[in-house]
């Protein structure tokens, strides 16, 4: 099985933290060469100093908020005149948690672009680039909302729902160049963003943050939250030559939590 991921450059967002971070971590492992996004320049320098990298790895960042596209788009200019990016990670920061119903036209247009547009600007970017060497590796993380909406995430279930359809049909028309676009779809994970959820769903329910954690622990099969790194390891392997025949998938990586086959 062919994992090595020598000599291609990987650009993954949102990797200064988290899922991303883990996701950087594991492709520097395979050999790419790895270009951090993500709006603290501090922190990317901290994680770029921390990437493995055997002889002839180089690992880079770039710096922009996906709150700005202009941001981002202004980075890749400069990445793709010095770059052939070959893999790109999709990843940012969810909406925050809430009923739909009281969502305002403004949380949902600022999802969408933070999500979908900033997405969408990165892939035209850098798809001639995969276009001409015939290979191409867009993996997006998304959540299992996709399959199963979940509770008191109204504007991420409606964003990460727009943004499965954008993936399957850029599936659809990238196929035949030896691009692949795949969905990952973390459940539970431990991160600051599931502790954040889990203390929301605490206070409104009037119990421990603790009690709120175990509880939904319990609606895992696995009995447990995922890691970082269980994440990234699908990821990584979505990356790989040995992936080339999966495309348009939506892959839950959830302990079993999903409730759909």
């Amino acid at each position: 099985m062919e994992l090595s991921l020598n000599r291609k450059f990987a650009l993954v967002c949102g990797s200064t933290q988290g899922i991303g971070r883990a996701i950087a971590l594991e492709l520097a492992l395979l050999g790419a060469n790895c270009i951090l996004l993500a709006r603290d320049e501090v922190k990317l320098k901290e994680v770029v100093a921390a990437l493995p990298a055997d002889i002839g790895q180089e690992h880079s960042y770039a710096v922009a908020d996906f709150a700005v596209p202009k941001q981002v788009e202004t980075a890749l200019q400069e990445l793709v005149t010095r770059y052939r990016i070959t893999i790109l990670v999709n990843n940012t920061g969810g909406p925050a948690a809430g009923p739909i119903i009281e969502a305002g036209t403004i949380d949902f247009e600022a999802a969408f672009r933070q999500h979908l547009v900033v997405n969408h600007l990165l892939v035209q970017a850098l798809l001639p680039g995969m276009k001409e060497v015939g290979f191409g590796r867009i993996i997006n993380i998304i959540s299992t909302s996709v399959k199963i909406p979940l509770n008191n995430l109204g504007v991420s279930n409606t964003i990460r729902g727009a943004v499965a359809a954008w993936a399957k049909s850029l599936a659809n028309e990238l196929g035949a160049f030896g691009i692949t676009v795949n969905n990952v779809l973390p459940g539970f994970t431990s991160t600051a963003r599931l502790d954040s959820l889990a203390a929301t769903l605490a206070k409104s329910k009037g119990i421990t943050v603790a009690e709120q954690t175990a509880l939904m622990a319990a609606e895992v099969p696995a009995k447990r939250f995922g890691t970082a790194a269980e994440i990234a390891a699908i990821a990584a392997f979505l990356a790989t030559p040995a992936a080339a025949y999966v495309n348009g998938a939506s892959i839950p990586v959830d302990g079993g939590r999903t409730g759909s086959i």
